[in-house]
């Protein structure tokens, strides 16, 4: 049987450098850089348990606008910092992707994703990717990830310290977003809320702190 757990949650900021100061000061823990992605936008991360991660994404200044527009809707709301969705891992994507689709949930087409490492290290992984945003699910429903043979799991050589307690959403139609979780085998508290938005719970150093 294949498994699936939470993999890595993704926040949008404007400005790389700025938010790895300002989680650093108020969680005590200072996110390391990741990388560069292919697409414009390069990245911070820190993890969130042995298997989990915080990916911290914006805009890279030292590569040109891409001519589609950044992952995640980035383009679209220039200079705002939010949770904006989240990752799911998988042990067979494949099987996972056909099982949501024959429960009624297209997760969307699967491509092969990498960045390279500061220290020169290629990461390389398989995951989904529904086209436009905001997708099927405004990002509260997760995308899919495989990492690829060999590639070490960014959990393992993050920054230590804090953990992902909970994860929750709030959306207009709750309905709908839940039926997609349930065909993903995921339960994900929803509720009513007067927008889309994903709240993460997290124990840091310095306390517990909520992302959104």
């Amino acid at each position: 049987m294949t498994t699936i757990r939470t993999d890595h949650l993704v926040y949008a900021v404007p400005d790389l450098a700025a938010a790895v100061e300002r989680i650093a000061a108020d969680w005590g823990v200072r996110p390391a850089i990741g990388g560069q992605h292919p697409n414009g936008t390069h990245n911070a991360l820190l993890a969130l348990g042995p298997h989990t991660y915080l990916e911290i994404i914006a805009p890279d200044p030292a590569q040109p606008d891409p001519p589609l527009g950044r992952n995640f809707g980035i383009d679209e709301r220039p200079g705002e910092t939010r949770l904006v969705t989240w990752a799911a891992t998988v042990s067979d994507l494949d099987a996972t992707h056909a099982a949501a689709r024959a429960k009624g949930y297209d997760a969307g087409a699967v491509m092969d994703g990498s960045r390279l490492r500061p220290d020169g290290m290629k990461i390389e992984w398989r995951s989904t990717r529904l086209v436009g945003w905001p997708p099927a699910g405004d990002g509260l429903v997760p995308f899919l990830i495989e990492w690829g043979d060999g590639t070490p799991h960014p959990s393992s050589d993050s920054p230590q310290g804090c953990s992902l307690v909970g994860l929750r959403a709030e959306h207009p139609e709750p309905e709908p977003i839940r039926r997609m979780l349930a065909a993903l085998g995921l339960d994900v508290p929803v509720t009513v809320g007067s927008a889309p938005a994903l709240y993460a719970v997290i124990d840091t150093p310095k306390g517990r702190m909520t992302l959104a």
